[in-house]
């Protein structure tokens, strides 16, 4: 718009990275066409670097794009330089393709990625001069909605957004916005827009949802026939993951019992390898990135890996692109696999140090398992991130020190390939945390002092061992994740009178201050602790709603079994009888 475009030219000589703000990227959407009648805006509660790394986001922005009478535009949380610079000049929170402010949008959908973003939500909503509770907004109000992994308890939030999209956003979203045209056509209004929208598969409505109703969970029944960004943005300012993202399944069948995104995703479906390479090569011809990943949950597990990187490695090569994989499975690897990609850092997640903890978590991979990254000292690296989480069920020290041993042994594995004692080990070790959909729902989470005890055990352990590195997530952060991702709507209050004390990003750890959550809890009269409490098999549960395909009774049985050291073979060696197949045919 034109007066904040002018009081633009001014505010971006005054803050940091002024490309966080400016739009016009490479691939980026133009902010008019023809025959547009309505307009979307993509919101992500955090930083333009951050946000231009979510592949979901890039997906629904294509979708919306393509359809004639709607254009999309991106909207990220600005820093408080930019904040404090805005709120001076007085210009609202607006999109980067034709500033314009939000309320002026037909649609506004946040991303929640991340429980601890929720804070956030509240910043851009306030930044945006937009009312926080859908119950407080008019008709001159965007619609606003909401999607991303979070949906998998959307409750904590509800009450902030209009609709809620649960599960995956493709067909959802374009049936939501072709519905949206056609109810402002017939002059409908909001509410009746929205108790037609719940008609549409994964689309909840909070303020329409009486007791008894189930949500289904939207899931993309074919992932080849699915719409795909080819000419992705190339963000103006370098993303935190700054390259080109090719997908190539969803769902995992390892089924390790902690893991929300293995339930969640479910059925597993994979790509076709022409559409895999059809991809990549079209994006990599569309835009200028240096690297391309070959992302899933687990892409070693992924049928046709060895073809896709065979035929796309030359390819690659001839327009010098590196290809990168994500984390890989220890049981699944294979030196193969990276015979063709620079020689940087592999990433593996064996989660727990000993195989009795692994087993528990089903994470079934086995010791001699370990030995297969030596296959990757042989192809010259020399570094290796692992993934591991303080706080499993059933976890002692004796499996905390078996990640010191695993570390003691890799060192071993390279000395005796390499004859060069220089390997470098990065641990990263997160808290677990009991999360919605999955057999662990239901678990306790260490107290601070647990976490803290345990944190200071494994330092100790690896502090011995040359050329290892640890870091870890804060004990008063995981504690907060746990209690916003099990809570039910009365957390709405919570959040909102936390951001009244001054939370906001409070995923940075420079930022976040856990005593005013503390606080906001006290004040609500709401106990922060009983949501990290072990809960009760029968209890009712926020999500229990959601139709995730996946039913209660299945995770209960994977519970026990966990408690009782076994494990579940991986879906690839025959089908496990989740039931995620009601949502979508498995492909595997």
């Amino acid at each position: 718009m034109p007066e904040i475009k002018s009081k633009l030219d001014k505010i971006l000589l005054l803050v940091e990275k002024p490309s966080r703000y400016t739009g016009g990227e490479y691939n980026s959407a133009q902010p008019e066409k023809a025959g547009a009648l309505y307009r979307f805006c993509f919101c992500f509660p955090d930083i333009y670097e951050i946000g231009m790394s979510n592949l979901g986001i890039a997906i629904l922005y294509d979708i919306v794009n393509k359809l004639p009478e709607f254009i999309a535009e991106r909207c990220f949380a600005v820093k408080e330089d930019m904040r404090r610079a805005m709120e001076k000049e007085g210009v609202p929170l607006f999109s980067l393709e034709s500033k314009r402010p939000l309320g002026e949008f037909d649609i506004v959908g946040f991303s929640m990625q991340y429980e601890l973003l929720y804070s956030n939500l509240l910043y851009m909503l306030e930044l945006a001069k937009i009312p926080f509770r859908t119950s407080e907004r008019g008709e001159d109000c965007p619609i606003i909605i909401a999607g991303g992994p979070c949906t998998a308890n959307p409750e904590p939030f509800a009450d902030f957004f209009d609709a809620i999209i649960i599960g995956e956003g493709e067909e959802a979203t374009e049936k939501f916005c072709k519905l949206y045209s056609e109810c402002k056509k017939a002059g409908l209004k909001k509410s009746e827009f929205l108790k037609r929208a719940k008609a549409i598969t994964g689309v909840y409505v909070p303020a329409q949802f009486e007791r008894g109703e189930k949500v289904v969970k939207a899931a993309v029944k074919k992932l080849d026939d699915a719409p795909y960004p080819l000419h992705p943005i190339v963000p103006a300012a370098e993303a935190v993951h700054d390259r080109a993202v090719v997908e190539l399944y969803r769902g995992c069948a390892s089924g390790c019992r902690f893991c929300q995104a293995a339930f969640w995703y479910r059925p597993i479906r994979e790509k076709s390898p022409e559409t895999v390479l059809n991809t990549a090569k079209s994006i990599i011809n569309n835009t200028g990135f240096d690297e391309i990943t070959l992302a899933s949950l687990s892409s070693g597990d992924y049928t046709h890996l060895e073809r896709v990187l065979s035929e796309l490695s030359g390819f690659a090569e001839s327009r010098r692109v590196n290809i990168a994989l994500p984390s890989l499975r220890l049981s699944g690897f294979s030196g193969d696999f990276v015979k063709n990609s620079r020689k940087s850092s592999l990433t593996f997640a064996p989660e727990a140090g000993t195989q009795r903890l692994r087993d528990v978590i089903n994470k079934n991979i086995t010791d001699a398992d370990i030995d297969n990254i030596a296959e990757a000292f042989r192809e010259g690296y020399n570094s290796v991130k692992l993934y591991f989480m303080l706080g499993l069920p059933t976890e002692t020290l004796e499996d905390i020190e078996g990640i010191a041993e695993i570390c003691r042994k890799l060192r071993r594995l390279y000395i005796e390939y390499n004859h060069k004692k220089d390997i470098s080990i990065s641990v990263s070790c997160s808290v677990f945390i009991p999360k919605p959909a999955t057999p662990f729902q239901w678990e306790r989470q260490l107290t601070i002092p647990e976490i803290l005890e345990r944190q200071a055990y494994l330092r100790g352990k690896l502090r011995e061992i040359k050329g290892v590195t640890l870091s870890w997530h804060g004990a008063e952060s995981s504690k907060l994740e746990a209690a916003l991702a099990r809570g039910g709507r009365e957390l709405s209050k919570v959040i909102e009178r936390a951001y009244a004390l001054g939370a906001k990003f409070d995923g940075w750890t420079e930022s976040f201050d856990y005593e005013i959550w503390k606080r906001a809890f006290f004040e609500c009269g709401l106990d922060l602790d009983a949501l990290t409490s072990e809960i009760a098999e029968g209890a009712e549960l926020p999500w229990d709603f959601i139709d995730i395909g996946i039913p209660k009774s299945y995770f209960l049985a994977e519970r026990k079994k966990a408690f009782s050291g076994k494990t579940t073979e991986s879906c690839r060696r025959g089908c496990r009888g989740c039931g995620a197949n009601a949502l979508g045919e498995c492909s595997i």
